[in-house]
């Protein structure tokens, strides 16, 4: 809700202490104690033609004040009121901005007031998001999964998480985290002695110091994150469109499992997983629905010329498994059927030119899970089994529809890859062409390559993994990976480039669009 300047100045900012003036007025001196601290900086997301959702963090409660303004210099600036920070939400404010149609850029400033005290006012965070616009013009967005897994956490002695800087300097607008945001069941140890002799020094708190279990535990793990100042600074100029998969609750989990973990006195996966989500939901800039506040799938046009669909492959799904069922049924659910049934009537509906399918797992990647399986393929090269169902089902449904320019990415897998999968090679052959990319770790071990499974036809293009079967590689061995998309405005060419932590170009790929 907008408000007058009035309206602003009446909630206690008087005598030259409201954000248009940046710092209190002489005459109020205020001890710094006294002040709200942002602890974690600001970030927008979930940005619409006319509107975004923006984030931030406090270390007591109070009340949030924004501006909002098309310039740098927030010249004639809009005033807002958003939420209070309180405990039941972790110190989180999410205000959902609208009315920015008619802007190309957004500049906002966040301040929060003492409750009680209107006059201690913290210092302002200032950030800026790029609008989508209602013309065709080119786009550049960046993505990539995986932040401070396997033990890797901030290591300031290294420059703490590069490749957000580096994503930062191609100037992106806006990020797609395909899932991992945080690793709630990877505890840090202070040093870690690598293979060069040399030593890992991870930044410690007291929540990344064991699993995860309770909410605040959850809660601790983004905010750790949040101390590195490169994700800071990346969030304040990058919008954000978050997903969730395994890590953000524990390792390749599933509704209904029950734990075999000493590390965990909570066994009860679903009972985790509901902290987990609503510390995710807390912590990162996703608009909650009314009806569906809990929702994380969820679809957003970026311009009129690209539409993102964003899967959610861990709320209805069944348990991992032999994955060899020989129908879709319960037991083989991935997505579940309405989430695919509403997947296909968005992609028919879709007026965008590309169609962007973010899915935190990959399609033909084999990912095991013990003797079971974790995402889709279940390493049998033949006609749809298990889970692989309701991929055959989409995919189908994209050719029957004459769905075309459909482009899959995705995370994981801790390395990166182009996959182009095509009926020719495929044992089900229902489908047309698509590529899917691959990328990661952001900040964590590397891993691969997986295998493929040939049910789908794919083949790899471009790979880049650790040589010689060497796992979980520290940041500091480059392995760091982020996939870069540019749509050109004129030819409306989608091209995806994969890149590495330096931001070296690996692989390109330029796809052109077809017409049904």
């Amino acid at each position: 809700m907008f408000t007058t300047r009035r309206q602003f100045l009446g909630l206690g900012l008087k005598a030259g202490a409201g954000l248009g003036l940046m710092t209190a007025a002489p005459g109020i001196v205020l001890a710094e104690a006294r002040r709200p601290l942002l602890t974690s900086g600001v970030m927008t997301g979930d940005v619409t033609q006319d509107r975004a959702i923006l984030w931030s963090r406090v270390d007591r409660p109070a009340q949030m004040l924004v501006e909002i303004a098309d310039n740098p210099t927030f010249a004639n600036a809009r005033t807002l009121q958003g939420p209070t920070a309180l405990p039941t939400s972790g110190l989180t404010t999410k205000l959902d901005i609208t009315g920015l149609g008619d802007m190309e850029e957004v500049h906002y400033r966040v301040r929060y007031a003492a409750l009680g005290d209107a006059r201690a006012l913290s210092e302002p965070t200032v950030g800026r998001l790029v609008m989508p616009g209602q013309r065709p013009r080119s786009v550049r967005f960046v993505w990539s999964g995986d932040t401070v897994g396997q033990g890797w956490g901030i290591d300031e002695s290294r420059g703490g998480m590069r490749i957000y800087d580096t994503m930062l300097k191609q100037s992106p607008d806006f990020f797609l985290h395909s899932g991992d945001t945080i690793y709630a069941d990877g505890p840090l140890e202070e040093t870690v002695n690598l293979e060069d002799g040399s030593v890992w020094r991870n930044r410690m708190t007291e929540a990344k110091s064991k699993v995860a279990e309770t909410l605040e535990e959850y809660r601790g793990q983004y905010v750790y994150n949040l101390l590195d100042d490169n994700l800071k600074r990346f969030n304040a100029r990058v919008p954000m469109f978050a997903q969730w998969d395994d890590h953000e609750t524990v390792n390749n989990w599933y509704p209904g499992e029950i734990l075999d973990d000493p590390r965990y006195s909570e066994k009860n996966v679903s009972l985790l997983a509901a902290r987990a989500r609503r510390a995710f939901l807390e912590h990162m800039p996703i608009r909650q629905r009314p009806e569906a506040p809990e929702m994380i799938r969820r679809r957003f046009h970026y311009g009129p010329e690209l539409e993102m669909f964003m899967l959610d492959m861990r709320t209805h799904r069944a348990a991992n498994s032999t994955n060899q069922q020989a129908a879709t049924d319960p037991a083989s659910a991935l997505m579940g059927q309405r989430q695919v049934d509403e997947l296909i009537e968005a992609l028919k509906a879709s007026t965008a030119t590309w169609k962007i399918i973010a899915s935190d797992m990959p399609v033909g990647l084999v990912v095991g899970d013990g003797d079971n399986f974790e995402a889709v393929a279940n390493a049998d090269d033949g006609l749809p089994s298990g889970r692989e169902h309701e991929i055959a089902r989409l995919l189908k449904a994209i050719a029957d529809h004459r769905i075309t320019n459909v482009v899959w990415l995705t995370a994981d897998v801790h390395y990166t890859a182009a996959h182009h999968y095509a009926p020719e090679r495929a044992s089900f052959k229902h489908f047309t062409p698509f590529w899917e990319f691959v990328s990661g770790p952001l900040h964590a071990g590397t891993f691969g390559p997986n295998t493929l499974d040939g049910t789908f036809g794919p083949q790899v293009v471009f790979q880049k993994a650790p040589a010689d079967g060497r796992v979980n590689l520290p940041p500091s061995e480059g392995y760091q990976f982020f996939g870069q998309v540019d749509l050109d405005g004129d030819s409306l060419a989608l091209t995806v480039t994969l890149k590495d932590v330096e931001g070296a170009t690996l692989h390109q790929q330029v796809l052109t669009p077809e017409t049904a």
